[in-house]
């Protein structure tokens, strides 16, 4: 082969070679990107939501016995700045919750398994470090608090009365309610002119009226994220006096909207895709 049939091999081989660096590259920064957006906005919503448990379980604090509807409207107002903070920092969709991540992938909304796994994974991160920081804000908090009750609650979802299933069935149910809505506004949202900049905001309302309607039996996880970051930073930090963390309860708030997931597509795909 002469050299006027090399050089067009060779400049196609480089220019291939050049095309899959590109595609790495990429590839590599979206992953970075909605890696940093939903470890960063997970961390946002535990540290607001925790947050308002912290404020209302723990003794001297100046919204102590707040009560049900302030921790509501703060774990709407939780979602919310959550969902914002993970799309300014480079998360697409501001999941923060592995069951949105889940219901956009059977959907098709993402196509690659581990760009889900490596979401999940950033949103468990990022709960357990906004839980270690809700545990520093309230330090001194925790030494005038005597219920390890109260003290596992700012972390983890305890429920009303314990039943195994029964709490399973609710976690579950309101977990599908969240999966139907999110998926209406998936599919269409654009139909009422719905603005990326707004979805954040009709998200907190969601959580919210979620919260208030479905969240009474269990304290509504909805986000296994949510609940296991926390119940682990609960596990692991030094808080005085903090009893168990409750570990044979924990397969509830991460079954039960697993599941939802799973009847809220079924639902999603028979009745309200195009």
């Amino acid at each position: 082969m002469g050299l006027q049939e090399w050089l067009p091999f060779v400049f196609s081989v480089a220019n291939r070679e050049k095309l899959k660096y590109n595609y790495f590259i990429r590839a590599k920064s979206m992953y970075q990107n909605y890696f940093i957006g939903e470890l960063l906005g997970t961390l946002f919503l535990v540290l607001f939501g925790c947050g308002v448990c912290g404020g209302a379980s723990l003794k001297a604090s100046k919204s102590y016995k707040s009560g049900w509807v302030a921790i509501t409207a703060g774990w709407g107002f939780a979602v919310m700045i959550g969902i914002f903070i993970s799309m300014a920092a480079g998360s697409r969709g501001g999941d923060i919750n592995p069951v949105i991540t889940l219901m956009k992938y059977g959907l098709g909304k993402y196509s690659s398994g581990w760009m889900v796994t490596a979401i999940i994974i950033a949103q468990l991160i990022g709960a357990f470090l906004g839980a270690v920081f809700v545990w520093l804000i309230y330090l001194p908090h925790w030494k005038q608090t005597e219920s390890r009750v109260d003290k596992l609650s700012v972390f983890a979802t305890i429920p009303a009365i314990k039943n195994g299933f029964a709490n399973y069935l609710s976690e579950a149910l309101a977990t599908t309610a969240l999966v139907i809505i999110a998926g209406a506004l998936a599919e269409y949202g654009n139909t009422y002119n719905f603005s990326d900049g707004s979805l954040p905001y009709i998200f907190g309302f969601v959580v919210w009226g979620i919260g208030l309607s479905l969240g009474g039996p269990t304290g509504y996880a909805i986000n296994p994220a949510r609940d296991l970051g926390p119940r682990l930073a609960h596990a692991v930090l030094p808080i005085q006096g903090k009893g168990v963390s409750y570990w044979s309860y924990s397969w509830v708030p991460v079954a039960g909207p697993l599941s939802g997931v799973l009847f809220g597509l079924c639902i999603i795909k028979l009745f309200l895709t195009k």
